[in-house]
């Protein structure tokens, strides 16, 4: 047998046994999507530090609002979202999951989730009737601005998230208007500024949310939820849902990296995690700083996460 050839099969042999030794190759790219609100972008930050650290995956972020992430995911130009509120998706679940069965249900991510209307609770202190909604049918100048008139001022976040403040103040025939801040950082901005001055402020919020170790906010009491107030949006007049948060994958997902999706399909912490995680934000950490000390501390928790 000629030498050369001998020795180039011997190194063609050596390169296939390495290369199965390391795996194979490089793995395929993981992408979560962070909606804006920081609990979201920090249940995906964790799960970018413990795939690209435990599996081996690169894993990208991608900003997209929560309406858009359906279609996204569905074409399989996204791996998954980690934070659903489901009361607002009760439609698109229907027909993403349950009828086309082109998005995965992840399964629960842990927190239960709660949406309402807060005012300080010196509000409540100096006119105990605006604990319930009926308090304030009278109290428009309260909370009347200059954007707002007559009007009282109910202060909105992310006009794209799924929210029903409009047709709850209409169909229950409350004086305020909708002023819509923009983001949360920019509801918050309003919230500490009023508050900072001891002013009157209505506002939507959402827990688990760090802001609730910042300020001293009650609940105001709307009419109970149920299922039939919320059968027409356009008819809502209640108070909104708990929503036990959930994941959501595509379906390609399984097939694109089964480790990785065995590991999304298992992470699950509660409130506390989120809580933890949103007070840092507080302490001027970033989220990849807040996701990182999170992890650092709960190997316990993710570990049993891993495949």
């Amino acid at each position: 047998m000629n030498k050369k050839f001998v020795l180039a099969f011997i190194l063609l042999v050596f390169a296939v046994f390495s290369a199965s030794c390391s795996g194979g190759g490089s793995k395929e790219t993981i992408s979560l999507i962070e909606n804006p609100w920081p609990a979201s972008g920090l249940n995906a930050a964790v799960a970018k530090i413990i795939i690209e650290k435990e599996l081996g995956n690169t894993v990208e972020i991608v900003a997209l609002d929560e309406n858009a992430q359906w279609d996204a995911l569905a074409a399989g130009d996204v791996d998954a979202s980690l934070e659903v509120w489901p009361s607002g998706h009760t439609e698109r679940i229907a027909e993403y999951i349950d009828s086309l069965a082109t998005v995965e249900n992840g399964g629960l991510l842990g927190p239960v989730g709660e949406i309402g209307w807060f005012v300080p609770t010196y509000v409540i202190d100096a006119n105990p009737a605006l604990a319930t909604w009926e308090g304030y049918k009278d109290a428009a100048a309260d909370f009347a601005s200059a954007e707002t008139g007559d009007l009282g001022r109910f202060l909105g976040a992310d006009p794209s998230w799924v929210q029903y403040d409009e047709q709850i103040i209409t169909n229950l025939g409350l004086p305020f208007q909708v002023v819509w801040t923009g983001s949360e950082d920019a509801l918050l901005a309003e919230v500490s500024s009023a508050y900072s001055r001891q002013e009157p402020v209505l506002f939507y919020f959402y827990s688990p949310h760090a802001i609730f170790q910042q300020f001293d906010l009650t609940q105001v009491e709307l009419p109970p939820y149920s299922d039939e107030c919320y059968a027409d949006p356009e008819a809502v007049d209640c108070a909104y849902p708990k929503d036990e948060l959930l994941k959501i994958f595509s379906t390609k997902l399984k097939e694109k990296d089964a480790d990785v999706h065995t590991f999304l399909t298992k992470m699950n912490y509660g409130s506390d995690a989120q809580i933890e995680m949103l007070a840092m934000l507080n302490e001027d950490k970033t989220i990849e700083e807040s996701a990182q000390a999170w992890v650092d501390a709960h190997e316990d928790v993710w570990k049993t996460w891993l495949p």
